[in-house]
């Protein structure tokens, strides 16, 4: 018998034991809880980088706090992209809107003036002429963005054949001979006579390269050089020239869209050119990259070389 009560005294200590362990680590659950819910209330009401914190350890709360603090984070990265993303697209439209106003502002000034009956005949051909112009302008700033809206949304179809990019190259080049011309400036050509044959689509490819021309003769200022060669499986493609517009600063965001060196917009140009050419040659397999030394920019593109029989 009385074995029987030492052994209840014994359960009797153990289970009041258990109970007060259970009280303690109950207590600390309910510190450790409303502890984080004055802290995520805080964080509610405020953009901060407060992270939540551990009062007392209670069981696994340290894990779930770490495991919280880590999304909260990710999720912080993420809306600092998102803003920025925003203010970039925000400046972007701003930046169209005024590149598109402005030739159009252009030709109304230029249309009412038109309107006027004493205005010169001479005149008037100059004024239809100029009003053609801007409006040539605004086509083609508005194709740039219809072009780049769709291969960026994946819907361009790219039809990759094998093709003479030398020929293609050549061609393209003669077409701006009028320009360079104007500048009083001969470009040095560097096309090997053995053909360089390249997997591509074909008017993907020419866009490329009327791209490529464009915005050299834009931003360049002398010394244009165009140079093709084939180099370890690859087509390599270099269009360099001198600038005094591009920085060293410039080459991360070179291919972002509607980036410009121009700040004052002067220059007609979308800011796409460079952003269409990245995102063609990338469709069609190639590389694009760039790279400024000692005031000459350098574009190169490297394309997949065809091994087919020639």
């Amino acid at each position: 018998m009385q074995n029987i009560v030492y052994v209840l005294m014994f359960l009797l200590v153990l289970m009041t034991c258990v109970s007060v362990s259970l009280a303690i680590h109950l207590a600390k659950y309910r510190q450790q809880v409303k502890h984080m819910i004055e802290e995520l209330s805080m964080l509610r009401q405020e953009d901060t980088n407060y992270r939540l914190s551990s009062c007392c350890r209670a069981g696994r709360t340290p894990e779930v706090i770490a495991l919280f603090n880590e999304i909260v984070e990710n999720y912080r990265k993420e809306a600092v992209i998102l803003r920025r993303e925003n203010r970039t697209y925000r400046e972007s439209i701003t930046s169209i809107s005024h590149d598109i106003r402005t030739p159009l502002t252009s030709a109304k000034g230029y249309l009412q003036m038109l309107s006027k009956d004493v205005v010169p005949m001479e005149k008037r051909q100059r004024y239809v002429e100029t009003v053609e112009q801007r409006v040539d302008d605004v086509t083609g700033m508005l194709n740039q963005l219809f072009e780049y809206a769709r291969v960026e949304a994946g819907e361009m179809e790219f039809d990759i054949e094998r093709l003479n990019l030398s020929n293609l190259f050549a061609d393209t080049l003669s077409m701006f001979y009028d320009d360079f011309a104007r500048r009083e400036c001969e470009p040095v050509v560097d096309i090997p006579q053995e053909p360089c044959y390249v997997l591509a689509d074909q008017k993907a490819l020419i866009r490329i390269l009327e791209n490529l021309i464009k915005n050299a003769l834009v931003h360049g200022t002398g010394e244009y050089r165009f140079s093709l060669m084939e180099k370890n499986g690859q087509v390599r493609l270099c269009v360099s020239n001198r600038t005094d517009s591009i920085e060293q600063k410039d080459l991360d965001r070179i291919f972002d869209r509607f980036y410009t060196t121009d700040t004052s917009r002067t220059r007609k140009t979308t800011g796409l050119g460079l952003a269409i050419v990245k995102q063609f040659a990338e469709s069609m397999g190639g590389e694009v990259a760039a790279s400024l030394e000692d005031g000459i920019f350098t574009i190169e593109i490297m394309l997949p070389f065809s091994f087919a029989e020639r």
